[in-house]
């Protein structure tokens, strides 16, 4: 608990030192009780769990990350989850986020691209009791077509543009929140929202360092 605990307040401390790029003073109430709820020690390898509620990114094998809980909860609160929500993960990861997410909301359909991790993911999700998130082996990028359009999507892996077919399935009055640029190099945090008659805004958040989306649309040189 007090691990749990200090975590929270790194995560405070975070938003006071971003305030003026995220645009307030404090994240979501909903979101940051779902952040103290979900155990993050059960999300990653044994031999690095001691650092599990330290706010930084941690390997979880095969090139993957965990994102640091700051970012997690940012991503999170950026996608304004409301309890009757559908929501599109790309990248299920450890299946950390997706349980965040399923805490806020109805229903969350995640892909991971990694078998391994995806099919480690769904275990650890359904064992852990968190039975409203469905994984899928897939290239994310092409979306979940079959059960579009979602109310939110979120992509935990940078891509070197928007995907065209996750912003096809965001509902009108959805959001999509990516992380776009090139591996390595300059990455930027975006939230693009779809009104009500399909016109897109893509505002920019934060500069961010996450690992490159994959799968054969990718060129690791050119990102096209």
């Amino acid at each position: 608990m007090e691990q749990i605990e200090k975590m929270m307040q790194d995560i405070a401390m975070e938003v006071e030192h971003t305030r003026r790029y995220i645009g307030k003073d404090a994240l979501d109430s909903r979101v940051l009780e779902a952040m103290r709820k979900v155990p993050r020690n059960k999300f990653i390898p044994t031999d690095v769990r001691r650092f599990a509620y330290q706010n930084g990114p941690l390997s979880i094998g095969f090139g993957q990350t965990i994102s640091q809980p700051y970012i997690v909860a940012l991503m999170t609160d950026m996608l304004s989850p409301s309890e009757g929500d559908i929501v599109l993960e790309v990248g299920s990861g450890s299946g950390y986020q997706a349980a965040v997410l399923a805490e806020l909301v109805k229903q969350v359909y995640s892909i991971e691209i990694v078998a391994e991790l995806g099919e480690q993911a769904r275990e650890r999700l359904q064992r852990l009791g968190y039975h409203n998130v469905s994984v899928r082996i897939g290239d994310g990028y092409y979306g979940w077509q079959e059960h579009a359009p979602f109310d939110g999507i979120i992509v935990t892996a940078a891509a070197p543009y928007i995907p065209p077919a996750l912003v096809d399935q965001l509902m009108p009055g959805g959001r999509l929140v990516i992380p776009v640029g090139l591996p390595y190099m300059h990455q930027e945090l975006l939230l693009l929202e779809k009104d009500g008659q399909g016109k897109i805004t893509t505002t920019k958040v934060l500069d961010v360092a996450f690992v490159p989306l994959t799968g054969e649309h990718v060129s690791p040189s050119t990102g096209n």
